[in-house]
């Protein structure tokens, strides 16, 4: 049957609604989000090599990151209402396709500046794709047990996507170089873009205009405000220029709320606070996000750094990270219909809150077996647990007709709490980092050799156990506010979610949808 036509009445669960085939529009919906948040972390293994080839100090390197998660977070909702405009089938190809547009261009950087700027028009490519891919869902398959799997499958991916792209960016390193984690993307977008029309029914356009002042105000206050972090990591609080930024920020974002407030059609649907348990998941997405980047930035660096394991074997150290997300997400999407999602949110934050706690405990003598593949797993059984439940909440009870702006608004979340997180974990980092180092430069000059001096005073950079001590000594103080945020997220969950019947019902598909 044509994927165009309209929704039937069948409740056939393994086919598409208006028919189709529900398994092959799943596999493009989640291969297009696989794509797009394992391009965050698969960049993560390659960071070293970046540094050294295109020259990133420590704490200017989280920019090769919070790049594409600026622009990405801060576009999304621009992208989910494009989406609802547009035509979601339309905006989701093109979205994919000027992915994979950046993803060449930067592969072919030569400076750091190229590269960033590749990175930024790739968020602009998964702002547009990402949430249009989630409401695909939405237009795809019927509420109940048949999208109940369609969200597990793809929470499990936005979540597992991570480790897969430790892993793939460690081989893709170690086999080829740092340029190959950008330029696998090209064959996969063509790939999807081609696919998508044969198997995913457009949706139906919802005439409406695009509230660019919004985006544009949003995107340049996260901006500034993440920037004000990262400048006062590397040059303090009092610098001219972070109180600046700060102060842009304020200026930027207050602006972003009144224009919000006054537009008919605004990027950010106010109402969609409205609902205390949609409010609440955004909260929560938004302190588990700035706890998620920041554990895999630093683990990244750490298990490279201090521990010695090549890109590689980096990217094999975080595989049981999928696994254990996957199963923790396949076991929450079967068992909301019984209990709803509210137990899996306090208990999944809880367990991630405990990961990171254990991870504080890391120093310069620990071992992979013995101090990081244990909080590892017990983070991502956590998070497993939470994002399906997330995915759910987030989408229950909207309208069709603003599904993207909802998914969006989701994925907007994380993304913005990710930069803002790791900014901050970044600004820790320095602090923590910089003390460290007063009290080891001493050590090191005081039992080096003239030519060990002679290279710490061209490369700035201290060898071997002075530098891992420092670098510990960063990362371990960045893991105790990173474990600070998960138990926000759990706070939030047990005061602000309120499961109701209908929820339930929904959740079992016995629940007879609004007419929208």
């Amino acid at each position: 049957m044509d994927p165009n036509t309209s929704p039937s009445t069948s409740g056939t669960e393994g086919k598409v609604r208006g028919g189709g085939n529900g398994g092959l529009a799943l596999l493009v919906i989640a291969s297009c989000q696989l794509m797009v948040v394992l391009d965050i972390t698969i960049v993560n293994i390659a960071l070293p090599h970046i540094q050294t080839a295109l020259k990133f100090s420590t704490e200017s390197l989280s920019w090769v990151v919070s790049a594409y998660t600026l622009t990405f977070g801060g576009l999304l909702l621009l992208g989910g209402r494009a989406g609802d405009i547009l035509g979601r089938r339309r905006v989701f190809v093109f979205g994919v396709l000027l992915f994979g547009l950046a993803s060449l261009l930067g592969g072919f950087s030569q400076n750091a500046g190229q590269l960033l700027a590749a990175r930024a028009l790739q968020g602009v490519g998964g702002a547009i794709a990402s949430p249009t891919a989630l409401a695909l869902i939405t237009t795809n398959f019927r509420e109940g047990p048949a999208r109940n799997r369609a969200f597990g499958v793809f929470a499990a991916v936005s979540a597992g996507g991570g480790a897969i792209g430790l892993l793939a960016g460690g081989a893709l390193v170690e086999w080829l170089n740092w340029r190959w984690v950008l330029f696998v993307n090209v064959p996969i977008a063509l790939l999807i873009a081609l696919v998508a029309p044969k198997v995913i029914r457009e949706s139906e356009r919802h005439p409406g205009h695009f509230d660019f002042l919004g985006a544009l105000t949003s995107t340049l206050g996260m901006v500034a405000l993440v920037y004000g972090f990262i400048r006062a990591s590397q040059e303090g609080w009092s610098d001219p220029y972070t109180l600046a930024s700060f102060a842009a920020a304020v200026v930027l974002l207050t602006s972003f709320i009144m224009v919000e407030r006054r537009s008919p059609q605004p990027i950010t649907p106010l109402h969609m606070f409205a609902d205390r348990n949609r409010a609440g998941t955004y909260g929560i997405m938004l302190f588990l996000a700035c706890a998620i980047f920041g554990m895999f930035f630093f683990l990244t660096l750490f298990v490279q750094n201090v521990l010695g394991f090549s890109p590689i074997r980096a990217g094999l150290a975080f595989l049981p990270v999928s696994a254990v997300i996957a199963v923790g997400a396949g076991v929450t999407s079967q068992l909301l219909p019984k209990f709803g999602p509210k137990p899996f949110m306090v208990a999944g934050a809880l367990f991630a809150a405990a990961g990171l706690g254990w991870l504080t405990f890391t120093d310069v003598h620990s071992t992979y077996l013995g101090s990081i593949l244990g909080p590892m797993l017990l983070f991502s059984l956590g998070m497993g647990m939470q994002f399906v439940s997330l995915t759910l909440m987030a989408l229950s009870n909207v309208p069709d007709r603003e599904s993207g702006a909802a998914s969006g608004l989701l994925n907007a979340m994380q993304q913005v709490g990710g930069s803002l997180g790791l900014s901050i974990l970044v600004t820790l980092y320095g602090t923590a980092s910089r003390n460290e180092a007063a009290k080891q430069v001493p050590a090191f000059l005081a039992n080096s050799t003239p030519e060990q001096k002679l290279a710490f005073r061209r490369t700035g950079q201290l060898p071997g156990p002075y530098g891992a001590q420092v670098l510990t000594s960063g990362v371990t103080a960045a893991f105790v506010v990173a474990a600070l945020f998960t138990l926000v997220a759990a706070i939030i969950a047990l005061v602000a979610i309120q499961v109701r019947p209908s929820d339930l019902e929904r959740l079992k598909g016995t629940h007879t949808p609004a007419a929208v």
